[in-house]
């Protein structure tokens, strides 16, 4: 009773419900006593009345704090369904939504922590085989009686592996980027004519020392979809480094394109070694490497070209051509003609 009468709104209320009580009170003893003690008891039920409910109303929010503490630290729901009336429904729905809001927030501060976690192991994962090469090579230059001939070849080495290494960043915070829902990808007209022609300028001199041809066919050369160019370059451009990688000398490497009413198809081939059977269904996977992989494939590469490819709408598939070789089907769907599966593997 003292905790209810600290309150100032109860105080007064109980003033003023006193103040009556003596007034009707001493009024009805003015006329008559049974009738002053009629009032009286009537008053004094009301004031008694309204204390306990006052009381109970004011422990089940007491109650009521005490859950929404729980939940703060770490209990999951409240069971409203004791708190059906009155002011406390108002109350239990205002509460509701708070209590549906933190649980939404902390499920997303979790999956975020979980997200910069894994990135952070991935990076460190992928980076620590290229530094310590690095370090070892640099280790290695420090000899005085080391020959110029080794020398030099020691820092093309050290000069590939750096350039290794910044690929390997720079792929690896795209891809965080994409998971992260923090690339803002554009939705503008691509032209297929430009995009290949941007993607594939990185490569023309590593193809050209290994005596390889890109191939170019176009429907009509008007080939375009709803993209973002920067993005869709990369993409197109690991896939092109993949069919680079794995195409022998003198080879060559094909770059189709037609339009339909549904979508535009980009086909790249080559007539290298193709794919296994077996890393078919795993080539687009993060950090998958093949059987006839590279020590320098990192598999991040193609990953990367199907999460731009299917965040615009798209699908990608990779196949082994009857004649030989690999081949990667892409197609970007128009608006409103969206594809079943956006990762065709």
């Amino acid at each position: 009773m003292n905790r209810l009468l600290r309150n100032p709104e109860i105080r007064r209320t109980l003033f003023f419900m006193l103040l009556i009580t003596a007034v009707f009170s001493g009024g009805g003893f003015m006329v008559s006593f049974a009738l002053g003690s009629w009032f009286l008891a009537g008053c004094a039920f009301l004031v008694a009345a309204f204390l306990l409910a006052t009381a109970r109303r004011y422990r089940r929010l007491e109650e009521l704090c005490g859950e929404i503490d729980a939940v703060l630290h770490g209990k999951k729901t409240i069971c409203f369904s004791d708190y059906n009336e009155g002011e406390l429904y108002i109350l239990q729905n205002e509460i509701s939504k708070m209590t549906l809001r933190l649980s939404e927030q902390a499920q997303t501060l979790e999956k975020e922590k979980q997200f910069l976690s894994d990135t952070l192991a991935d990076i460190s994962h992928q980076l620590r085989s290229p530094l310590t090469s690095s370090q070892l090579i640099i280790s290695l230059l420090q000899d005085p009686a080391l020959s110029p001939e080794r020398r030099s070849a020691l820092l093309m080495e050290l000069s590939r592996l750096l350039s290794h290494t910044g690929w390997l960043v720079e792929a690896l915070l795209k891809m965080a980027k994409m998971d992260a829902g923090t690339a803002y990808l554009k939705k503008e007209t691509v032209s297929v004519s430009q995009l290949l022609t941007r993607s594939a300028e990185p490569l023309l001199i590593p193809m050209e020392l290994r005596g390889q041809e890109l191939v170019r066919s176009f429907s009509s050369g008007e080939e375009q979809f709803t993209g973002d160019m920067a993005w869709s370059a990369e993409a197109v451009l690991n896939i092109l480094k993949n069919c680079m990688e794995h195409t022998p000398e003198n080879g060559t490497i094909w770059f189709f394109c037609r339009s339909t009413a549904l979508y535009t198809e980009i086909r790249i081939e080559d007539n290298g070694s193709g794919f296994s059977p077996a890393d078919i269904p795993h080539l687009f996977e993060r950090f998958y490497k093949g059987q006839d992989a590279s020590a320098q494939n990192a598999g991040i590469g193609l990953a990367l070209s199907r999460m731009i490819i299917t965040a615009q709408n798209g699908t990608i598939k990779a196949e082994n051509r009857s004649e030989g070789g690999a081949r990667f089907l892409i197609r970007f769907y128009r608006d409103g003609a969206a594809p079943g599966d956006k990762t065709v593997t």
